[in-house]
């Protein structure tokens, strides 16, 4: 499949189309995926570690980012394309992560604020 025209060299390896690899062009050239079709990795260039990724097409993502190429922020984080840590308040919120898109934390009952760290109107005692 991954063949050119040609046959092979004096040592008997082939000469590879170049999204493909191996003496007898028999996996995915660096960049690429999903032998026998060998589809471009096409890693994001902000949250990718670089253009390779797995053999199932898995781009290696640096630590804030996440999705198959790298192209969304890891939980905890929100903001792509800086994926900046949500920094949700211990006491206010109910767990560490925030909504991906703005930042928003998750309050508990009568805590208000991006980060969850103040009381709503007419509540008081912020941290409980």
């Amino acid at each position: 499949v991954g063949t050119l025209p040609g046959g092979c060299d004096s040592v008997g390896r082939c000469f590879c189309r170049p999204e493909f690899a191996g003496p007898r062009c028999e996996q995915c050239s660096p960049g690429h995926h999903s032998y026998p079709h060998c589809y471009a990795c096409s890693c994001d260039s902000r949250g990718a570690v670089d253009n390779n990724c797995s053999p199932a097409g898995q781009c290696r993502c640096h630590v804030n980012f996440a999705g198959h190429t790298c192209n969304q922020c890891a939980l905890g984080f929100y903001g792509y394309p800086s994926c900046t840590p949500c920094q949700c308040s211990r006491e206010g919120s109910l767990h560490s992560t925030c909504h991906q898109e703005t930042g928003q934390c998750s309050c508990r009952p009568k805590v208000t604020g991006l980060r969850c760290d103040s009381c709503v109107p007419g509540a008081y005692g912020f941290p409980h």
